[in-house]
């Protein structure tokens, strides 16, 4: 299997670093000199204590105050596997930085502190930040979550903490429609169900959160869908003399569908839209190899004529041409894949400004900038009730629906089909600061 790449969330000192640090050293993936930097020597003879949650908090604001602020992107094999993990920060204000982590993560292990909840009480309630990480990174499309209840080694009865907890858990993923893969008992402080399982510990006989993530799948590419290619850079080789095709390569990463020589494309630029139809002469590898290239991976195109493409234009799949209805008919084929300058989204705001309707936005989509309008907001999600309400703003870390209007056409499909074509990311025009991220409907 192919390297898995994993985030941990959930709310503030949940454990998130110590888990990563634990997964470190008990794989044997950190050396000694940078385990001898975290360890500190135990009082009265005690035995050493190894600061696991430093092996990832590398900023020196992080270590100050103990808490993540930015995504540490940390890397481990076992006999099974390779794992690229992500460490994401808890507190509301850096939710931007998780959102970033998950985009791209084909599993998500969300934290819960059992410490912090009235484990007692069947009925207890949620973290709110549990949730809402919980909420997004089902609304991103990671294709797994695992929850992992942490601190269980510092309560009085862990059975019945892990089960109370995990029937809330899971009610809440029933609500929201989040397909859970597992509940995982844990403590990262002491090692418990982490790498080794503990057989029987809080009740609970199944794999270590280790063996889970060494069987879980990565992301499919979507190349079911039809093609599409966002150009990223044009690299020009205008000394050669063959003018049989274009002396221009397109590189950039198929983003759905595959491409291959003799395939017909449209190119989608600017407030035009979709512009002239080409086929493909030329297809090159990221080794410079020609051969076929699917989605997921990166290509070198050249068309057979020269045409007008530069870095933010799209190479569409062109559809079928209609029969002509006389010689005169000149119908341009259109694209499988739908155009348009209307959307509605559900968005997760991260902006320190509230979302109003009104306001104008830079939108990035593949590797184009258009201007955004916020035409209204249709409702904002409740992340305690899940009820959907009326709303005249949206304010930070917040979520909902709205509908915006681009300043361009863009090839779009709705998230749940594909996320290249179905995510935007909102910028302020003004402070250039992440606002919002945007995962169309």
């Amino acid at each position: 299997m192919n390297a898995l790449k994993f985030i941990t969330c959930g709310s503030v000192d949940d454990g998130k670093s110590t888990l990563i640090g634990r997964l470190l050293v008990d794989s044997r993936s950190v050396l000694q000199d940078q385990l001898a930097s975290v360890t500190s020597a135990g009082a009265h003879g005690a035995e050493d204590e190894v600061d696991l949650a430093s092996l990832t908090d590398g900023l020196s604001a992080e270590r100050e105050q103990g808490i993540t602020i930015d995504v540490a992107w940390r890397y481990f094999s076992t006999q099974a596997r390779k794992f690229i993990i992500g460490d994401s920060p808890g507190h509301e204000q850096y939710t931007r930085n998780m959102v970033t982590a998950a985009s791209g993560a084909d599993a998500a292990v969300v934290l819960v502190d059992a410490t912090k909840l009235d484990w007692r009480d069947p009925q207890l309630k949620l973290l709110p930040q549990t949730r809402r990480h919980s909420l997004l990174v089902h609304l991103l499309r990671v294709p797994t979550i695992v929850v992992a209840i942490n601190k269980l080694d510092a309560v009085e009865d862990p059975a019945l903490a892990f089960a109370h907890i995990r029937a809330q858990l899971e009610g809440f993923a029933a609500e929201a429609g989040i397909p859970l893969k597992a509940v995982v008992p844990i403590s990262a402080l002491k090692g418990y169900n982490v790498v080794t399982a503990a057989d029987g510990w809080a009740g609970y006989q199944g794999p270590s959160l280790l063996d889970l993530l060494e069987h879980l799948p990565n992301t499919v590419a979507e190349t079911e869908l039809p093609f599409s290619f966002a150009v990223q850079w044009v690299e020009k080789f205008s000394s050669s003399s063959d003018t049989s095709q274009g002396r221009r390569v397109f590189w950039g990463r198929v983003a759905t569908g595959g491409v291959q020589v003799g395939q017909t494309v449209r190119v989608l630029q600017g407030p035009q839209g979709l512009g002239q139809t080409a086929t493909v002469a030329q297809v090159l590898d990221h080794t410079r190899q020609p051969h076929a290239v699917l989605a997921g991976h990166s290509a070198g195109i050249v068309l057979d004529r020269e045409l007008d493409v530069s870095r933010g234009d799209w190479l569409l799949a062109a559809g079928e041409a209609a029969p002509a209805a006389d010689d005169f008919d000149d119908t341009p084929v259109a694209s499988p894949i739908p155009v348009t300058r209307e959307l509605t989204a559900t968005v997760a705001w991260l902006d320190n400004e509230a979302l109003v309707p009104g306001r104008v936005y830079w939108a990035l989509h593949g590797h184009r900038w258009v201007k955004a309008k916020v035409r209204r907001i249709v409702h904002q999600v409740n992340i305690e009730t899940l009820a959907e309400t009326d709303a005249e703003q949206l304010p930070p870390n917040a979520i909902g629906v709205v509908e915006l209007l681009l300043q361009e056409p863009i090839a779009a499909l709705p998230y749940t089909r594909s996320r290249g074509l179905g995510a935007l990311v909102l910028v302020d025009t003004a402070s250039h600061a992440t606002a919002g991220a945007v995962m169309l409907r």
